[in-house]
């Protein structure tokens, strides 16, 4: 079939004005015949043989090619913000594994500081809490924090519904997406749900050897970083998704400035005070700086916190806290193993993943 503006071009060039303009009509009716033709094609997500069942339940938002497509356009969407310019992948940055690198705190419209750090975007699906102090319990729900606060998009559903509904390209997409084709609340967070659920990371050089496939070769200092990293560290940093999904107090020294007393926050309890989720480090080696204030800027700093930097409170795990001492040993050896190991965890595939990216 002709393409619709090339049709249009050469009727412009041979025929009068009013026969371009029926035309041009017909055209336009027949895309729409094939809008309403169009099966809405379903996205299959695929649990790696390596990790855990998945936590998001499929049936109530089923992936679709369009739904993704709209979800896509919606996280790299600046006018969803009171600034027209914030969205969300404007702090979760892929090449950085969805992080805000080289960034402490998130930022946000009219060049606002938040007080946390942009934490990553990559198997969230497997996930049953969300933020750094899990104020929210379903990956769907997700969104409206960020785009509702002040500091970070500052945004109005009312009004980004207005927006959308008065833009071609939404029409078209709400329609093909959702079987109702309304342009609403619900629909615009099911479709970002949808987007985020199929960012995954599965595919690092360490995976492959878990999987016994081609590419999984470690070397012999990474496979004794793996070794120290069972030992020391899986405890939290459990599965191949480096993470329980628990919230713990990892030992910081409050930041008075912020005095950001975590969990607490949501739950008001008191065996919450300065807890915080613990993060995958799945791609760590891209995600600087770190924890939940971004107070450390290498790997480095990271372990030199849990071998000598863990202070002592109430509410400290009980694993930094075993026979009388604080914190995890290491040597500078186990360190250093550590961190070789760790960076096999970078996943180049889903860092360069074009399904994901804004162009």
């Amino acid at each position: 079939m002709v393409q619709p503006l090339t049709a249009f071009l050469n009727l412009f060039r041979n025929e009068n004005k009013n026969t371009v303009v029926a035309h041009f009509t017909s055209v336009l009716e027949l895309q729409d015949d094939q809008d309403d033709l169009y099966q809405n094609i379903p996205l299959e997500f695929k649990v790696s043989s390596n990790f855990p069942p998945l936590a998001y339940n499929l049936a109530n938002n089923p992936p679709t090619e369009k739904g993704f497509e709209l979800g896509k356009k919606l996280f790299y969407e600046g006018r969803l913000a009171s600034d027209g310019t914030v969205s969300c992948g404007f702090c979760h940055i892929q090449e950085d594994a969805f992080t805000h690198h080289g960034h402490t705190f998130s930022h946000g419209v009219d060049d606002l500081v938040g007080t946390r750090n942009t934490p990553s975007i990559q198997n969230l699906g497997y996930q049953t809490a969300f933020m750094w102090d899990g104020a929210v319990t379903h990956l769907d729900l997700q969104s409206i924090l960020p785009f509702t606060n002040p500091i970070e998009m500052n945004g109005d559903f009312s009004k980004a519904i207005a927006m959308m509904k008065g833009d071609a390209e939404y029409q078209k997409l709400f329609k093909l997406a959702f079987a109702d084709g309304e342009i609403n609340s619900e629909n615009m967070l099911k479709a970002l749900g949808q987007f985020m659920l199929m960012v995954t990371s599965s595919n690092s050089r360490f995976d492959k050897y878990r999987r016994n496939e081609a590419g999984g070769t470690m070397s012999q200092q990474e496979l004794e970083g793996y070794a120290v990293f069972n030992q020391k560290c899986a405890s939290c940093h459990a599965t191949d998704l480096f993470t329980d999904n628990s919230f713990r107090n990892n030992g910081l020294p409050v930041n008075p400035a912020l005095n950001d007393v975590g969990r607490f926050r949501v739950t008001e309890l008191a065996q919450d005070l300065h807890k915080f989720k613990v993060p995958s480090l799945r791609n760590v080696e891209k995600t600087a700086p770190y924890m939940h204030d971004g107070r450390l800027y290498t790997l480095e700093a990271v372990l030199d916190h849990y071998s000598s930097g863990v202070e002592n409170s109430s509410t400290l795990d009980p694993i930094l806290k075993r026979n009388g001492m604080l914190g995890i040993a290491l040597t500078a050896s186990e360190k250093s193993q550590l961190i070789a190991f760790l960076k096999t965890l970078t996943d180049t595939q889903y860092l360069t993943d074009k399904r994901f990216s804004e162009f």
